[in-house]
């Protein structure tokens, strides 16, 4: 496959990533538009939200190893009729209990994208340095997706109301669906794994128990019964987890492949730079609009430089990935979201905006240098033939610590008035700083050098187009 044709692939690919992106900021810009049209407080909005996080985060891993098994092409295919299917039946929804239902297959369908996207371009760009600057690439797309949800999602609930903000994904869907009938190879293992039904199973009720358990911990009260029985169940499955996993010749989630310092670094890296993402987007959105007054299109306009900044630094990192390792750009990741955080721990209601602008840039920077080494490395440390499950895993690690740093953030302004927000959500912002710091100490564990895994070869169908 010539140069041309397999960025053409990663074009194709990214798109996905974009459209799951873009899905994400939008809704949450139009939740009180929904709510006004639904009549529904607050607890159904959150779970208009919550239901999509919850299935997309138990079934990636689940998705990647099935792509794995069964063609990488074909469930790209299949999550993205899902998800087109599914936004139609969120833009008619009648009700919260309709709405909230679709949301969840639309996590479904989200679930096959992105994990098996990624393993797509691993498979169809195999050079270490072009895949390095194809993953910077990749990331980059979420701060284009980040930069263009707020003000997309703002002027589309505004001109044409909430149920525009699902009705947009449908010509996406379509457009991708042609091109990646036109130019995407399938793949998959050379030698498929079997199916890890138990494995699947109890990942997911891990995974769906732990984000439940965070997003419904401020609500119940961490200390509750009903929170207490939730880390029982995860405590419980993920012992059950690890005893099946460890006992069976083709795990779904080798246990071995965490004994491999790089490749934990990297999922812990994950997880610790979307709790700071996810926080810094939490508290920067109530900050604005509840305490100085903002509509959602003018936070989106306040936080473009964040998004900015990380769409053009993701591609950068890729570079350097590519020539000089991990450490550079990890390094100047948890600098960069330190001293951003640092910035933001003195705000108050009349914060000059040009400060806010400089602190939400320097979060972006470190977002942006973060995303390419952690994704490389983690995607490094399994065979190109696991290539799914390898990204299920790095995109799983994603979605918990964006539960995660929601939940916490959440918990610090929760029943505060908006003259109190600023002072308020100050504890949020040393959270994201110590967040900055803490990648900043995991860099050399995740840019030790290591011999590459031997890879299994993958099947590679050069023919562009199938119909089935």
């Amino acid at each position: 496959m010539g140069a041309e044709r397999r960025w053409t692939v990663l074009a194709i690919c990214c798109l996905s990533l974009f459209l799951v992106g873009l899905d994400t900021t939008i809704v949450n810009v139009g939740l009180p538009s929904i709510g006004a049209g639904l009549h529904v407080g607050t607890r159904g909005l959150e779970w208009t939200v919550d239901a999509y996080t919850i299935v997309l985060a138990g079934l990636l891993i689940s998705s990647g190893a099935l792509a794995d098994r069964i063609g990488r092409r074909r469930v790209f295919r299949i999550g993205l009729v899902v998800f087109a299917v599914a936004s139609v039946a969120c833009a008619l929804a009648p009700s919260i209990g309709v709405l909230v239902a679709a949301r969840a297959v639309q996590g479904v369908g989200g679930s096959m994208l992105s994990p098996v996207a990624l393993a797509i371009v691993v498979n169809v760009i195999t050079e270490p340095k072009e895949r390095a600057r194809a993953i910077g690439v990749w990331a980059a797309v979420f701060g284009v997706s980040m930069a263009a949800g707020p003000l997309v999602g703002g002027a589309l609930v505004s001109a044409l109301g909430w149920r525009s903000v699902f009705w947009i994904n449908v010509p996406v869907v379509a457009v991708a669906l042609v091109l990646t009938a036109l130019f995407v190879p399938e793949s998959r293992a050379e030698r498929p794994r079997r199916l890890d039904g138990p494995g699947q199973s109890l990942l997911i009720v891990v995974v769906g128990c732990s984000v439940a358990v965070l997003i419904e911990g401020p609500h119940l009260g961490w200390g509750s019964p009903a929170a207490l029985t939730g880390y029982l169940a995860v405590a419980v499955a993920a012992a059950a987890f690890g005893w099946v996993e460890s006992r069976r010749a083709e795990p779904l989630v080798d246990p071995l492949l965490f004994r491999r310092p790089p490749f934990v670094a990297a999922v812990v890296g994950a997880v610790v730079v979307f709790i700071a993402l996810s926080a810094t987007l939490l508290l920067n959105t109530l900050y604005l609009q509840h305490s100085r007054g903002m509509s959602p299109v003018a936070v989106g306009v306040v936080t473009l430089p964040m998004a900015v900044a990380a769409t053009v630094c993701a591609p950068l990192s890729g570079i350097l990935v590519g020539r000089f390792g991990a450490r550079p750009p990890l390094m100047l990741a948890g600098g960069f979201i330190a001293a951003g955080g640092l910035c933001l721990v003195g705000i108050g209601d009349q914060t000059d905006v040009r400060w806010l602008a400089l602190a939400y840039l320097l979060v972006g920077i470190g977002f942006g240098f973060a995303n390419a080494p952690i994704t490389n490395t983690a995607v490094s440390g399994l065979p190109p033939a696991r290539a799914g499950v390898a990204a299920g895993i790095t995109s799983t690690a994603r979605q918990l610590g964006s539960a995660l740093g929601i939940a916490v953030a959440g918990s610090i302004v929760a029943d505060v008035s908006p003259a109190r927000l600023a002072e308020a959500s100050r504890p949020g912002w040393l959270l994201v700083a110590g967040c900055g710091l803490l990648v900043l100490l995991m860099t050399p564990a995740a840019a030790r050098h290591r011999k590459p895994p031997v890879p299994e070869p993958a099947v590679q169908d050069p023919r562009p187009a199938s119909t089935g």
